[in-house]
């Protein structure tokens, strides 16, 4: 038996865009791990496209901004796969079609939308989803490493991600009333994805993020799905409510020698590190 144990277990899988994607990766190690998975896409154009990378995996529609989408999806889930046992949210969406504006220049409409695809479509799937989660169910859901960034080029996003972080919580408590489903995030420092390529300046941050980590190499995708399998699995049943940093240490290492040297125009910008 694997350590994880997730054999045979079925887990539902939000937000597979490509084989960049962090659910690609996660339902990837799922398939490894011999678990049956299970996908929903919000179109079916990007189902099309899925099916192309899964094969014959089960995919379904669901446009998360829809209530009733969801409802519906819930109810077809239990009709064809009975019992789930983990659901994985990776979704996000921010309307950033008029550039980036100072935070205070927020549109509300675009604010909304991003909170109700981002955020609260966690709730509304939960909801739906309960009468078919098993007792011990576990929910994991993918946030940002830090709500105290204030980066210009992720505009509204941050305090939205802190959002989840607290419905997350507050689903944990809320479901504690009568089950064991586990509510947890995984909370991921920058990463090579298709969606942050298309933020204006991405590269940059990106790029000044791997020299803040310890390894100086930046965080991989697959190790951020690692840790959505562990919290998927009975080995993490201890953790609930909780928000698991997964950066390679960038949020630790404030006082870098070698940024220091760069940011100080110091000749040979050397260092290997902290000292």
């Amino acid at each position: 038996m694997s350590f994880l144990n997730l054999e045979n277990k079925t887990i539902l899988v939000f937000g597979v865009a490509n084989r960049k994607s962090v659910a690609w990766f996660v339902g990837k190690a799922l398939h490894e791990e011999g678990a049956r998975v299970i996908y929903s896409v919000r179109s079916p154009e990007r189902r099309e496209q899925t099916l192309k990378l899964l094969g014959d995996a089960p995919v379904y529609v669901c446009d998360v901004e829809r209530e009733e989408e969801i409802n519906r999806l819930a109810e077809e889930v239990h009709r064809d796969h009975g019992t789930l046992h983990g659901i994985v949210h990776s979704i996000a969406f921010a309307n950033y079609s008029e550039g980036f504006k100072p935070f205070h220049e927020t549109n509300r409409k675009d604010f909304l939308q991003a909170t109700a695809i981002s955020c609260f479509s966690l709730v509304e799937i939960a909801r739906a989803f309960k009468p078919c989660l098993d007792h011990a169910a576990s929910v994991v859901a993918t946030g940002i490493s830090s709500h105290l960034v204030t980066a210009e080029n992720y505009g509204y996003m941050s305090p939205i991600k802190a959002a989840l972080d607290g419905a997350v919580r507050n689903l944990a408590k809320s479901f504690s009333a009568d089950s064991e489903v586990r509510f947890n995030t995984v909370n991921a420092g920058p990463l090579k994805t298709s969606a942050s390529a298309g933020i204006p300046g991405y590269i940059q941050s990106y790029l000044y993020g791997e020299k803040m980590t310890f390894r100086k190499r930046a965080l991989e995708t697959r190790e951020v799905a690692n840790a959505v399998l562990f919290l998927l699995s009975e080995r993490s049943s201890g953790m609930n409510g909780t928000g698991v940093v997964i950066d390679a240490g960038l949020g630790c290492n404030y006082f870098d020698r070698e940024l220091i040297d760069l940011a100080m125009g110091k000749p040979g910008g050397g260092g290997s590190g902290t000292r």
